[in-house]
């Protein structure tokens, strides 16, 4: 299933200029999805991180594998209208520099579902060349 960001907006409450996620191209409710990033210079982050040699920051990286984690979850039924609230991230590794006009590939993969609380797996990709990795978790609200 492929989403717009029209569409991804009817299923969680982010917008701009925190809306990171631009369309999914594959989503499994519950399990797994993929989402794209395309990153332009015009980005408010790169004013000041960093000037004259700009980076997207890394927990900006991790918010955007977090919003996909977030749509594979609240586009369920069983969740549909609920919040997706970080409870941690662990094992983050950074491995190459996102860069203004790079297209940011998002997985994320649902581990575990239990009782109010998820967790999961996530990896960004440039070119197919791996950015940042990281565990989640989650708890849902209202």
């Amino acid at each position: 299933m492929r989403l717009t960001q029209d569409e991804i907006k009817a299923i969680i409450p982010h917008r701009d200029p925190f809306l990171f996620i631009d369309e999914m191209i594959e989503l499994e409710s519950l399990h797994k999805g993929v989402g794209i990033k395309y990153v332009k210079p015009e980005e408010p982050f790169f004013q000041g991180h960093f000037p004259g040699k700009p980076v997207m920051p890394g927990v900006l990286i991790i918010e955007s594998l977090a919003q996909v984690g977030a749509v594979i979850l609240l586009s369920h039924p069983d969740y549909a209208g609920k919040i997706a609230y970080f409870t941690g991230i662990s094992n983050a590794k950074f491995r190459k520099s996102v860069l203004p006009g790079d297209m940011l590939e998002l997985h994320c993969e649902l581990t575990k579902i239990r009782r109010g609380f998820g967790f999961g797996t996530a990896k960004a990709f440039v070119n197919g060349e791996l950015a940042c990795e990281t565990d989640i978790s989650f708890a849902v609200g209202n």
